[in-house]
């Protein structure tokens, strides 16, 4: 049985585009949701994971609706391969279903994974070289350890210019908002962002 998954971020975002696919790629049931890339708690996606058995295949539009980040994909990918069900992404053209499917798959998610330690590293190298000529780079308060850290993050990805803001956002686990109240803290020029993240 194929089983669709679709999530928006917010209220004022339409599913029908993507309930529309999965009903064309011959998904019998689809479970939708709002709900933020940041957050943690999916009732319907929780509900979808109980429900499939051995042998189904899970269809989603893109899989950045699945996953809050590229950890938790990979996790997401991880149970359904143990319980021996497939993933589908009608964007991606992404089959798990397939041998070519799966090594695809996990090819791409090393490449992410090994992009995002050299971006990591390059961070780290940036901050160590900023201290020693005198810049401590410490958080500023009011702010956390742990946001200051995406906020550095968020920084390096956006002047990288590799990744557009929803990927940006999903891969710190932020919203779109946060993410450009980080941007602002850490004084980087936006430019066009306002436009981005009104789309």
């Amino acid at each position: 049985m194929k089983i669709g998954y679709a999530r928006v971020s917010t209220k004022d975002q339409n599913l029908e585009m993507q309930t529309d696919a999965l009903t064309k790629a011959g998904c019998e049931i689809i479970f939708t949701e709002t709900a933020s890339g940041a957050k943690t708690d999916r009732i319907e996606l929780t509900k979808m994971l109980s429900q499939i058995r051995k042998g189904d295949i899970v269809v989603v539009y893109k899989l950045d609706r699945l996953g809050r980040s590229l950890k938790h994909l990979l996790e997401v990918v991880a149970h359904l391969n143990d319980k021996q069900i497939g993933i589908q992404s009608i964007s991606d053209a992404i089959d798990t279903t397939t041998p070519k499917g799966r090594l695809f798959f996990n090819i791409s998610a090393c490449f992410a994974e090994f992009e995002r330690d050299l971006i990591r590293e390059r961070t780290k190298a940036g901050l160590e070289a900023a201290r020693a000529r005198g810049r401590k780079g410490g958080r500023r308060q009011g702010m956390t350890k742990e946001a200051e850290q995406k906020a550095i993050l968020a920084e390096t990805y956006y002047k990288e210019g590799k990744m557009g803001v929803n990927q940006i956002a999903l891969e710190i686990g932020v919203s779109k908002m946060t993410l450009y109240k980080y941007l602002r803290h850490r004084k980087v020029t936006i430019g066009s962002y306002h436009k981005e993240l009104s789309t």
